[in-house]
């Protein structure tokens, strides 16, 4: 946690995954987000897997830090609140319908220099999540074995919602773009933001798409090797199974030497006729006679030596893990100081907690903080920004129209 957006107040209305990461990065900076929700929980509210007490882990940590109104969204009274908590706010990140009773304008009516970032499906206003729109970009056809058939292979999907992140990542710089400009002109600013557009633009902005077009055809699969320059997964004698990348000459050198195949490489390169270490093009175009000259060495070696001989190399190089085995690595996470101590989570489950991802060299990083109970801070946020009495909130929640912590929820 860092201060540098501290002073700035955020009203977040949002579920699932892009949204709330929007919040959640601007919060690990200091920013004061007010997620506001039905009473009951977004739709996310419940997202799997529940601890054994009923709590979602992924609410969790895509809500930490935050501040948690409940209430009746349902209703027209609950949601002039959360319209007037906008207006007095002049900030909002949310994924509810372009013509909902969030509709940008209405509220910019009154409040003309509002900042609101909108995230949606389609630019056309079609719905779409994550998993919809990999399906459209193209990436789960270029995925698989190399061997396989492309009349008849399946897609396969990619199980991170990269897309969700990638677009929750944008909408935090876009959020701050927006206040930017405000300090500039004083004016205020809708920025939409359709995940759809997210993955096909960053299809076209990594210019793979511009290689389709150019080839004409689509590309083929090649298993786990890197398109375009030299890696792919090996096996050392002790069954560990590791990737390796060579994009630079340094990179390629170190590899040679921590594997032993110099020589066996220069006769490759008599064999062939070409020389490997001119570059990424011809490591990838022969990349099959590598693959089996470098498996080959990787069966010679127990995992740890050639790690050890790697590590000295200079060479880039990782051990796959399961998520599992991740989660208690020391290097990447015990001992990393993205970790903090556990803060009291809502599950009650103890647990590594990330700070942010940015680190600032020169000043103290906070510790993660907690996310909230549903509806943990509806009295306070209400009480601070609309002005209401202890007296008038609680006829609010006497009526349903608000409710307060889920703390005790059986």
């Amino acid at each position: 946690m860092y201060q540098l957006l501290s002073g700035l107040s955020i009203i977040e209305t949002s579920s699932f995954v892009a949204s709330p990461t929007a919040g959640l990065y601007c919060a690990q900076f200091g920013a004061e987000v007010i997620r506001v929700d039905h009473k009951a929980g977004g739709l996310d509210y419940d997202r799997y897997l529940l601890t054994r007490e009923g709590r979602s882990l992924s609410w969790e940590n895509l809500n930490r830090a935050k501040k948690s109104v409940a209430l009746d969204l349902q209703s027209a009274e609950g949601r002039e609140l959360l319209v007037e908590l906008v207006r007095k706010t002049g900030q909002m990140i949310t994924n509810l319908p372009v013509n909902s009773f969030l509709a940008h304008d209405k509220i910019a009516a009154e409040r003309p220099d509002l900042v609101s970032v909108r995230i949606m499906g389609w630019h056309d206003g079609r719905q779409a999540m994550d998993f919809t729109v990999n399906a459209a970009s193209g990436y789960p056809l270029m995925t698989g074995p190399e061997e396989w058939d492309p009349a008849t292979a399946p897609p396969v999907n990619q199980i991170l919602p990269a897309w969700d992140f990638i677009t929750g990542a944008y909408c935090a710089f876009a959020m701050l773009a927006g206040l930017r400009h405000r300090d500039a002109t004083g004016q205020g600013s809708e920025l939409r933001v359709p995940l759809g557009d997210v993955a096909i633009g960053t299809a076209f902005n990594a210019g793979a798409a511009a290689e389709m077009l150019y080839r004409g055809a689509d590309r083929e699969r090649i298993g786990n090797a890197i398109w375009g320059a030299f890696g792919r997964d090996f096996l050392s004698r002790d069954g560990k199974r590791f990737m390796v990348a060579a994009l630079t000459a340094k990179q390629w050198n170190a590899l040679l030497d921590a594997f032993e195949v110099r020589g066996e490489v220069a006769a490759l390169e008599t064999r062939l006729g070409v020389d490997l270490s001119a570059g990424d093009h011809e490591r990838f175009q022969n990349r099959h006679a590598l693959f089996d000259l470098f498996q080959a060495a990787a069966a010679r070696f127990d995992y740890a030596d050639l790690a050890a001989r790697m590590t000295k190399a200079g060479a880039t190089f990782e051990r796959y893990r399961t998520m599992h085995e991740m989660t208690t690595d020391p290097e990447l996470v015990t001992s990393n100081p993205l970790f903090g101590p556990s803060p009291a989570n809502p599950s009650g489950f103890e647990y590594p907690a990330t700070r942010s991802f940015a680190n600032i060299p020169d000043r103290e990083v906070g510790d993660p903080q907690a996310a909230p109970y549903l509806g943990e801070h509806s009295e306070e946020v209400l009480a601070e920004r609309l002005g209401l009495s202890s007296g008038q909130i609680a006829t609010l929640i006497d009526r349903g129209v608000v409710a307060t912590s889920d703390k005790d929820r059986t």
